[in-house]
């Protein structure tokens, strides 16, 4: 009873003022519902959950430690990482001010359509690209785990925790955009949108790269 009301109330504190905090995760749902509508924007609140449970998991049973001692693989995991959001920010660009790109919002809105399988695979992809939530959870779980139970399950299902609630928030976003889909899908909207969810994107990217360990 002491554990409810101390340490995993302050975990749950921390963690929803990280979740709450906008980043890659809150760009890309965002990206996607406008792209596909909630199915698309709901597919990539469970990806990035899926991406989450995975590092979880993984930190749980220790391999993450492995990932963290070894540097070269760190910067491996870091540098793809970043290059896929730097990716799919530079994509957000030329659907904002490629050629043609006023045309084609216009004409044919139903093409520039996401798929939730690949929404939800853009979601995973993009978390496991980010050493920085495993070193996030190596350091943090064992701090809020009950006493004596810093083995794999007590640890797993903290992460697993955080997991479900990083799901919620976002999908309250991917919901959000998606009902006001019609007005921020008119062409001059969706283009400036599209610009600042590249830049952002490519921002977030730049920056994962260029952080320390």
């Amino acid at each position: 009873m002491d554990y409810l009301t101390g340490p995993l109330i302050a975990f749950i504190g921390i963690a929803a003022l990280v979740i709450c905090t906008p980043g890659p995760d809150t760009a890309m749902t965002i990206r996607n519902a406008l792209l596909g509508g909630r199915s698309a924007g709901l597919a990539t609140a469970l990806g990035v959950s899926t991406g989450l449970a995975i590092w979880a998991l993984a930190t749980s049973a220790g391999l993450v430690a492995l990932l963290i001692a070894s540097e070269p693989l760190f910067l491996a995991v870091k540098y793809a990482g970043a290059a896929y959001l730097i990716w799919l920010g530079v994509q957000s660009l030329r659907a904002a001010f490629g050629a043609g790109a006023l045309q084609q919002t216009i004409a044919e809105p139903a093409a520039r359509g996401l798929r939730p399988r690949q929404a939800y695979m853009q979601g995973v992809v993009s978390d496991l690209g980010n050493p920085k939530i495993a070193a996030f959870f190596s350091s943090m779980l064992p701090q809020f785990a009950p006493a004596g139970a810093t083995d794999f399950t007590g640890l797993a299902a903290l992460g697993l925790l955080f997991s479900a609630m990083t799901l919620i928030w976002l999908t309250g976003y991917a919901l959000a955009t998606a009902r006001m889909a019609d007005a921020l899908r008119r062409p001059r909207i969706r283009r400036t949108l599209d610009g600042i969810t590249g830049v952002t994107l490519i921002g977030l990217g730049v920056k994962l790269a260029a952080e320390e360990r």
